[in-house]
């Protein structure tokens, strides 16, 4: 993949001019994420941390945690191309405000969700795997991102098999 480098084996960043993706590319990324612990990897189009507009495909399989967060002063805006999944968005305190249930664009779901208010959300994937494109702005800076403090941690292996299906629990009866 002479097309990308390489930062970790979750984060790889375009090293040409023109960056263009096909299934060839996306069959490597998913490939990655198969092998990361955390089962994600992300590619992102723009040159670093720094730009000002970040545009990224990104590759979940299924039992991915993704801690629910929120971006204030940041727009977000997710595409699915490949796959489903519930984006559950919360108010600060932890209560469910809204599932929003997304797919690629012949699923017939929604396929395009654009977020303008810090609103903490996460994702619970669907499908065996979820390929989708995201859109913020820059730059990236890790301290910008809010993590919910009522959700568990990334490494509490334990209390996010709780959280989840607690979650998927409240879904059922949304």
């Amino acid at each position: 993949m002479n097309e990308i480098k390489k930062v970790s084996d979750e984060v790889y960043y375009t090293n040409v001019r023109l960056t263009k993706c096909n299934k060839e590319l996306v069959e490597k990324l998913k490939l990655k994420a198969s092998n990361n612990p955390r089962k994600r990897v992300r590619f992102c189009t723009h040159d670093d941390v720094t730009n000002k507009l970040h545009e990224m495909l990104i590759i979940h399989e299924k039992d991915c945690y993704v801690k629910p967060h929120k971006h204030p002063g940041k727009a977000e805006s997710i595409h699915v191309i490949e796959g489903v999944v519930d984006i559950v968005t919360f108010d600060d305190e932890g209560s469910i405000c809204e599932i929003i249930t997304m797919g690629n664009y012949n699923s017939g779901l929604t396929f395009y969700l654009r977020i303008d208010t810090p609103l903490y959300h996460t994702l619970l994937i669907r499908s065996e795997v979820l390929v989708f494109h995201e859109i913020t702005n820059g730059p990236f800076d890790r301290d910008d991102t809010v993590f919910a403090p009522w959700a568990p941690e990334d490494c509490d292996i334990e209390r996010i098999k709780s959280f989840t299906t607690d979650l998927n629990k409240k879904l059922k009866f949304q």
